[in-house]
């Protein structure tokens, strides 16, 4: 049965939003260190999407995978580019990376790529 990414990206966001009201310290630290290390520096935010998607799919981390995704391509990359981050994942992850990747990590790139044409 294939996952609602899209309700998962929302899932995300939401919950981040929902928590931020009971521990917004926490929440708040979160969402600096992610717009600090996301920022263009010596890497592009979009590299830096494209090496969170190898490492969502090496941890198979199913929210991180739907989200970095979804981040990637708002950062400009392509279907290909995210594909082959993550299949660099597969060779230090293996099989189980790789179910991700031709899963949830594909149908997240088929349901955001529209988003950003």
């Amino acid at each position: 049965m294939k996952k609602d990414v899209r309700q998962m990206l929302n899932d995300f966001t939401g919950g981040l939003q929902e928590l931020s009201g009971t521990n917004a310290a926490s929440v708040n630290a979160f969402m600096n260190l992610l717009g600090t290390n996301y920022a263009d520096g010596a890497i592009d935010t979009k590299t830096k999407e494209l090496i969170s998607v190898g490492i969502a799919a090496y941890n198979r981390c199913e929210y991180c995978i739907v989200f970095h995704v979804y981040k990637a391509l708002e950062a400009g990359a392509t279907r290909e580019q995210i594909i082959e981050a993550a299949m660099v994942a597969v060779a230090f992850g293996g099989g189980p990376s790789m179910a991700y990747s031709v899963t949830l990590l594909k149908d997240s790139i088929d349901e955001f790529e529209k988003d950003f044409k």
